[in-house]
């Protein structure tokens, strides 16, 4: 095993990112750099890591994929009954972060996570493929199973048993990220990166250059 990570390293030289060029409210200009991501193709720029903090204190953090954005927020979908949400439930305080590494730019978005209606979640659920319906009601998310045998067979019995139209379950929908604090992060040479920050006060988002 190669364990010589210290000498990895790139020089970044993306574009530069300054405080007189991007939008007044961060999630228009999240909005325009998420949109240059599908522009370049990027692989599932939608991708994120939500971090949340248990009963323990303790930080947990995943991939999830992001499913909506609006004024309100960033919506993603997944288990009431999963870790992350149980955590929520304790504390509903969370971080999500983009990397996307073609384009050499990271953005950092932290706030309150509020369960969405259930009507959209549902509406939402019947476009999804029917295997990850499916996938939906066999799987005990973050619980232990005894194998992949066990997992299979629970699919199985959820096809029989909705042959046609798969129904949403009671414990499936989805949460919305409300910002008060958004970061953006252009890569530049010589590590003097590009960070912009905005900080919800009251109705107004404060704008500030941050030192990397």
């Amino acid at each position: 095993m190669d364990r010589n990570v210290a000498s990895l390293r790139k020089e970044y030289a993306g574009a530069a990112l300054l405080r007189e060029n991007v939008h007044a409210d961060p999630v228009e200009q999240f909005g325009s750099w998420f949109s240059q991501c599908r522009e370049a193709g990027l692989t599932e720029p939608n991708a994120m890591t939500l971090s949340c903090v248990g009963a323990d204190s303790r930080p947990s953090s995943r991939m999830v994929l992001l499913k909506g954005i609006d004024a309100g927020g960033f919506t993603f979908f997944t288990n009431f009954e999963s870790r992350k949400a149980r955590e929520l439930a304790l504390n509903p305080f969370a971080s999500l972060v983009f990397w996307w590494q073609g384009l050499e730019r990271q953005v950092r978005i932290e706030g309150v996570v509020e369960r969405i209606d259930d009507e959209t979640a549902a509406q939402y659920f019947d476009s999804r493929p029917r295997t990850s319906q499916l996938g939906a009601w066999a799987s005990p998310q973050s619980r232990t199973v005894e194998s992949r045998r066990e997992l299979e067979d629970r699919f199985e019995s959820f096809a029989a048993q909705f042959p046609d139209r798969v129904p949403k379950p009671e414990h499936w929908g989805g949460f919305c990220l409300r910002p008060d604090r958004m970061e953006f992060w252009q890569g530049r040479q010589g590590r003097l990166h590009d960070r912009i920050s905005y900080t919800l006060t009251g109705t107004t988002w404060v704008i500030e250059r941050l030192a990397p």
